[in-house]
């Protein structure tokens, strides 16, 4: 067996798995079917693909692009082993994607393959740290990303800069304060867009349009900045903060957290006031004052 197949993340009509290829130029390729519609990057290595819509050779940066039912051939005689994040979509999530995309007349990809775009880079690159970070909860997010930047890209459709309307403004607004309600639970993307009547595509672009940041960034703000301020008031462990925040992970939050604060958690609450009071303190201090702050879903 010269491939192995690690599944990262999967919901209704999508997932994604890391794929991991030894083959060289000894082994002969075979045949196989794509079972529904894959995109699938290339992180590392090369390989050449062939399928129905015509053959491409395939390096870092590149896409991979596959049609429900066609046969298709990957070959390594130019070099040894390679690797993909393999994200899959159903016919009829796809079929959502591209009725949200202006331009996207037909539900099927033409080419074999999109060479590195620079257009692409960025949210290629968001998706490869997720896998290295093991941040599998950003991965319906990057599912609906990668799948609306492949139908869009394939067929040469520019998205249509509109404003959002007000209408949308205030589906934003109202997912924003469920998220800050619930920035400590789980309140997915699909969940978020559903409260809001809209597909889930649409809500992600507009989303992103009205606040600048994905639902998935805004939530993970959020929860950082709640546990920066309890770092600083309160005593309790910094697994305890971590964990009350909504990280299931205390080293995903110490990651985060040194990336985004440019020092450790502990660091950061050695340099805290004096006149910090424990959290449990400054709250009875307050009159009225309850865990009201903003929460955030999470993914």
């Amino acid at each position: 067996m010269t491939a192995t197949t690690h599944a990262l993340a999967s919901g209704p009509g999508w997932q994604v798995s890391d794929v991991v290829c030894t083959a060289g130029a000894g082994d002969r390729p075979f045949e196989e079917t794509h079972r529904d519609f894959c995109v699938a990057l290339v992180t590392s290595g090369t390989f050449r693909y062939r399928a129905q819509q015509g053959t491409a050779m395939l390096a870092p940066g590149s896409l991979l692009l596959g049609n429900p039912g066609t046969c298709y051939e990957c070959g390594h005689e130019h070099g040894s082993g390679d690797r993909c994040l393999s994200f899959h979509f159903g016919p009829a999530y796809m079929e959502r994607i591209a009725a949200d995309v202006p331009g996207a007349r037909k539900l099927a990809f033409e080419a074999a393959r999109l060479p590195p775009l620079p257009a692409l880079a960025p949210l290629l690159a968001t998706a490869e740290a997720a896998r290295d970070m093991a941040d599998n909860d950003a991965f319906e997010e990057l599912s609906l990303r990668i799948a609306g930047a492949s139908v869009t890209a394939a067929t040469d459709a520019t998205p249509v800069r509109r404003a959002p309307s007000r209408r949308d403004q205030k589906r934003v607004a109202e997912a924003v304060r469920r998220i800050e309600l619930d920035a400590d639970g789980l309140v997915s993307l699909s969940a978020l867009a559903e409260e809001t009547a809209t597909s889930p595509y649409h809500f992600l672009r507009i989303f992103r349009q009205v606040t600048g940041m994905t639902p998935y960034q805004f939530l993970l703000r959020t929860r950082l900045h709640r546990a920066a301020v309890r770092l600083r008031m309160a005593n309790e462990t910094v697994s305890v903060i971590a964990f009350e925040a909504g990280f299931n992970d205390l080293s995903t939050f110490n990651r985060r957290f040194r990336r985004v604060m440019g020092e450790t958690p502990g660091d950061y609450r050695t340099r805290r006031p004096n006149s910090a009071l424990p959290a449990t303190s400054a709250v009875a201090a307050l009159p009225g004052q309850s865990d009201v702050g903003p929460h955030q879903p999470g993914r």
